[in-house]
């Protein structure tokens, strides 16, 4: 992954849109677009290899449109610039962070002491229990 590539991609292949923010905020609300709304076409992404745009694809798949878009929004603040920048952080943070191959696990078997261990703790775990046992006239 070229995350300098991808994040000048994401910056520059970013479509951007404004609206009205809904809730409150007093005259602000009815007069300024403070909403910001990002779309980003995946195929035009530059910066990923095919397996990390196939794991984004994957893992964000409730979030890609069928025009294979992904929509971001942001409404939280009162200024139009705050809201941008914090639209494209969640943009960027969600893009690195779903195109992180994972690491490979190499498959290890338990040490010999440490299933010897492990014998050891049920043993005593089911004398403790066993010792719990009243006697009965009925018991061998």
């Amino acid at each position: 992954m070229d995350q300098f590539l991808l994040l000048q991609s994401i910056r520059t292949k970013t479509t951007l849109g404004f609206s009205r923010s809904g809730g409150p905020g007093g005259q602000n609300v009815n007069k300024v677009n403070t909403k910001v709304t990002l779309h980003l076409k995946l195929s035009e992404l530059e910066g990923l290899s095919e397996a990390e745009l196939g794991r984004v694809r994957e893992l964000l798949a409730g979030r890609i449109t069928t025009e294979d878009e992904i929509v971001i929004a942001s409404s939280e603040e009162r200024s139009q610039r705050t809201n941008l920048e914090r639209a494209f952080a969640r943009l960027e943070n969600l893009i690195i962070a779903s195109a992180r191959l994972p690491k490979y696990r190499r498959p290890t078997k338990p040490s010999r002491a440490a299933r010897e261990n492990r014998l050891q703790t049920k043993h005593h775990h089911s004398q403790k229990k066993s010792g719990r046992h009243q006697p009965n006239d009925f018991d061998p």
